[in-house]
């Protein structure tokens, strides 16, 4: 990879003289997906952000995937407005590559292998980790680009309403509700939302179907989680997530409304409970359904509906060796999918995998490895991970690891009626990386190198393998996914400053092109200080040239988008938010032919959400 070095080494001495002269430790955080537990962030070997609530809230963003694209990282690539079609790459992964959780419940379809991310209701997230890095040791098939795990609010203290109402551009139409608390054994927590927008054209003119008229969306979720402390140290609860996405989209000029209607669904039980002083085990039975209805004509024949079932019951044990923690977990999962229109596709597919995680800390050294078996149709898959960190004290660590992981074939890659070849393999990672952070006097600094070779990699070959024509998924190419990741936040006085600079170099091997919709170079800054009762804040997204073919014949331009925001908080729990996006109005694509909003506005009134 050839890394503008010049550049590198002024970003990094920029950086570095910002730091200020006081070395006191910024109070831990608390991450939970980089290990299946709760650790403090100093713990944490693996690369990893969160993004907290009120980041969210003042974001003004349509969708999870809007909230992501600001992150280190992340690339997004969307087929219209913010109810349509979309993908995350998650350092350069494809988005088939990354394990995508609500609450511990892992959802996606299994027959295109992507999250629903469209559906995902911004108003009742709590946080968002992001993992980078392949973590199928802990969490299985698919981890090679990362893992993604949104919180919803917990129940803690008394009784906290909250709620918000918003307006905006594209006649866009907002409405949150929320409640969560505790009672004396009891946790809860509910919240309810709806969201409606008349869009803009999904495509532009010259596209395949193009349609001038708006397409818009609506999206109605409820989520809630309700926990018993049966005993000290012994807990039951039940938690669910239902969401409703209606979305249109352009098939040709015609009358009818073409559009696509996607339900979401999560529910879980489970059962903590402390056996022993140094055994905590955790049973958790999980559901989820991705239901995807398209309708293209009024006729039965213009109809499809495919459907992905998930039921997983997992084990995890987490014993405590002196200040080791020896982690043990067993997982069972079943992937069912049903098809209207392609009976070939309504299959099982069953997976039972064992785990073993050993995390340790020695003065100054910081030590992890895992090691994990997946048995599926698909054969036995092993993936192991290790990574060591060393602080030297002052806010100033280093941490280095290496890792493999694996992407199962999806169902329209082993069985869609002539595409899916049942002999397909799954795809193989191997990745090394290492890492240099510093926290302390309030400023946090990180930088990341990574490279996962990719191998057996599914593509649609042309003409497929032992035919003339056609094409098909096939296990064809090798792949490499290097980069550089610079990241940082300070305060400067009154200002607090957060900016973000991805270098990288996701290649086909066997072809030698890039990775199509992805770029080079992709950066996101951040500037916000608070006058009294307002805020103020401005953002900057960049990204560099893409493809939007794997030949690189298709080339898709650059672009920045500038955000500006404020908050006025009238009372302490009442504040009126007010958010321009893309205050430049640049006109860009994330997709070849696919439209993207020009300048928009959004405000809300919001009541206990800071």
């Amino acid at each position: 990879m050839n890394l503008p070095v010049t550049r590198l080494a002024a970003a990094l001495s920029l950086a570095f003289a910002i730091a200020s002269p006081s070395f006191a430790q910024t109070l831990d955080a608390v991450v939970v997906t980089a290990n299946r537990l709760p650790q403090r962030a100093t713990d944490v070997i693996a690369d990893t952000t969160v993004i907290h609530a009120e980041e969210i809230a003042r974001s003004g963003a349509g969708s999870v995937a809007d909230v992501l694209q600001r992150q280190r990282g992340i690339e997004i690539t969307r087929n219209g407005s913010a109810g349509a079609a979309t993908s995350v790459f998650l350092r350069g992964a494809n988005s088939n590559g990354v394990v995508v959780l609500l609450d511990g419940v892992r959802v996606g379809s299994s027959t295109s292998g992507v999250a629903a991310w469209n559906a995902v209701p911004l108003g009742a997230i709590e946080r968002i980790e992001i993992v980078y890095g392949p973590l199928s040791t802990l969490y299985g098939a698919d981890a090679i680009g990362g893992v993604i795990q949104i919180f919803t609010r917990k129940g803690e203290g008394g009784p906290v309403a909250s709620g918000a109402v918003g307006a905006g551009s594209n006649a866009t139409r907002t409405l949150d509700a929320s409640v969560h608390g505790s009672s004396g054994a009891f946790r809860y927590a509910f919240s309810a939302g709806h969201e409606d927008a008349d869009g803009f054209s999904a495509t532009r003119p010259g596209a395949f179907g193009f349609n001038p008229d708006d397409d818009g969306y609506r999206r109605r979720n409820a989520n809630g989680q309700l926990s018993m402390r049966i005993a000290p140290g012994h807990e039951l609860g039940v938690q669910f997530l239902h969401s409703e996405l209606g979305a249109q989209y352009d098939s040709g000029a015609g009358a009818y409304d073409t559009r696509n209607d996607q339900d979401l669904d999560t529910a879980a039980v489970y059962m903590s409970n402390q056996l022993l002083p140094n055994w905590r085990s955790t049973v958790q039975f999980a559901r989820s359904n991705d239901k995807l209805g398209s309708f293209t004509s009024a006729a039965a024949s213009g109809a499809s509906q495919i459907d992905t079932q998930q039921d997983e019951f997992t084990w995890q044990n987490a014993i405590a060796l002196g200040a080791d923690t020896l982690q043990l977990l067993y997982s069972h999962r079943q992937e069912e999918v049903g098809s209207s229109s392609t009976a070939a596709l309504s299959r099982t597919r069953i997976t039972n995998a064992y785990a073993a995680t050993y995390s340790a800390r020695r003065g100054s050294h910081l030590f992890d490895a895992s090691a994990r078996q997946d048995r599926s149709v698909y054969g036995n898959r092993n993936t192991g991970a290790a990574g060591y960190g060393y602080d030297f004290g002052r806010g100033l660590r280093a941490t280095a690891s290496l890792g493999s992981s694996f992407r199962a074939p999806t169902f329209n890659e082993l069985y869609y009626p002539g595409y899916g070849l049942p002999t397909n393999r799954p795809e193989k990672g191997r990745n090394l990386e290492a890492g240099l952070r510093y926290d302390a006097g309030g400023v946090q600094l990180d930088a990341t190198w990574f490279r996962n070779r990719l191998t057996d990699m599914i593509v649609s070959a042309t003409p497929c393998p032992g035919m003339r024509t056609g094409s098909c998924a096939y296990n064809v190419n090798e792949a490499t996914l290097e980069g550089l990741t610079l990241a940082g936040q300070a305060r400067i006085k009154d200002v607090n400053l957060r900016a973000s600079l991805d270098w990288q170099d996701p290649k086909d091997e066997t072809t030698g092109k890039r990775l199509a919709r992805r770029a080079k170079q992709h950066a996101s800054f951040a500037a916000d200080t608070s006058m009294g009762a307002f805020e103020a804040g401005a953002e900057l997204q960049l990204s560099g040239e893409r493809f939007d073919d794997a030949a690189n014949a298709r080339r898709l331009g650059g672009y920045g988008l500038l955000n500006l925001y404020t908050i006025w908080h009238i009372t302490p729990d009442i504040s009126l938010l007010a958010r321009v996006n893309n205050a430049a109005g640049k006109q860009y694509e994330l997709a070849r032919n696919y439209g993207t909003s020009g300048r928009t506005w959004f405000a809300a009134l919001r009541y206990g959400i800071r």
